[in-house]
């Protein structure tokens, strides 16, 4: 019963996107809401410059439909799982709309940010310390798991939930990767909420699945819409979420390792430059680093789409032998 609720939750979540993102479009071109391409990236996206973006508004309406209508319980898991997808797809709407609307080419502060994506994030840990959330974390592939008590736990989850979602962030800058890179990451975490019986948790990811497979549709290249931070945080704000309900939070670094690998290359990219005036890679993050070695974008997206694959598989694998 719980595989056909999964089922019809990706296939509705699927269907709302397919059918709103078509209504949306148009919409958004009328109010010239259109990227804002980086003059120092790759030439071949110059022409990408007007496209519409704030597209992840589908995802968010699409995903929260169908979560709200097949979620089976309403207990904590789906309060958080529900504030940390709003939440953090919240900042990424006022961020798109600053950046759109008020023409602020930064949109929210760095600092704003931060504090945006803290409240978020506290509010979420006040929930799980109110229904008595276990604080041992799981070393993944082993029997091993040490447990320092909620003054390391709950800053450890907060700081997680930053991390992800600006790893997630980070990969969304060509066509179709973060879309196709995250559905398939949903796909492990909902096996994983299943195994762990954390309904919420693989409904959620389910809903998710839809809802970026249905956006994928417009957003494959060459892209006829961008989600920007609504979509990216949001999905960040999900993946987190679900990793810390199910507790599995170290094997996101596995099912994740494309977005960690993202993440590492502006790290490296940024302290590299910093403390020694070189740069490791020609442009990061890394997906551009490949753009910019002779690949075309579409080579890039399948390649990290196949390397995602992989990882959820090999994530998939070590949560079962546990």
């Amino acid at each position: 019963m719980d595989f056909q609720l999964m089922l019809l939750t990706i296939g509705v979540s699927f269907i709302l996107a397919v059918i709103a993102a078509p209504l949306l479009i148009p919409l958004l071109r009328r109010m010239k809401f259109g990227q804002q391409v980086r003059e120092d990236g790759p030439k071949s996206h110059l022409k990408k410059s007007g496209t519409p973006t704030m597209g992840g508004v589908v995802i968010v309406l699409a995903f929260t439909l169908a979560f709200l209508k097949f979620a089976p319980v309403k207990n904590t898991d789906f309060y958080v799982l529900l504030v940390a997808t709003l939440g953090f797809g919240l900042i990424g709407f006022l961020d798109d709309y600053i950046k759109i609307v008020a023409r602020r080419s930064l949109g929210l502060t760095a600092r704003q940010k931060l504090i945006g994506q803290l409240v978020f994030a506290a509010i979420m840990s006040f929930l799980l310390i109110q229904n008595g959330h276990s604080t041992e974390i799981s070393v993944p592939g082993t029997d091993f798991g040490f447990d320092f008590g909620g003054w390391f736990y709950y800053p450890f989850i907060v700081i997680m939930m930053l991390a992800i979602s600006n790893a997630v962030n980070f990969t969304d800058g060509l066509d179709g990767l973060l879309s196709g890179v995250s559905a398939i990451a949903f796909g492990a975490f909902a096996i994983v909420a299943m195994q762990a019986t954390s309904l919420p948790a693989a409904v959620c990811a389910a809903a998710m699945i839809g809802a970026v497979l249905g956006f994928l549709v417009y957003n494959a290249h060459p892209a006829k819409v961008f989600m920007g931070d609504t979509g990216s945080l949001a999905i960040g704000g999900a993946i987190g979420a679900i990793a810390i309900v199910t507790k599995t939070e170290l094997l996101f670094l596995v099912i994740g390792g494309v977005f960690v690998v993202e993440m590492l290359s502006v790290v490296i990219q940024v302290i590299s430059f910093k403390t020694r005036g070189k740069r490791v890679f020609k442009m990061s993050p890394i997906h551009h680093h490949f753009e910019l070695s002779g690949w075309s974008e579409w080579r890039v997206v399948i390649t990290f789409w196949a390397v995602g694959l992989l990882l959820a598989g090999l994530g998939l694998f070590i949560y079962k032998g546990l």
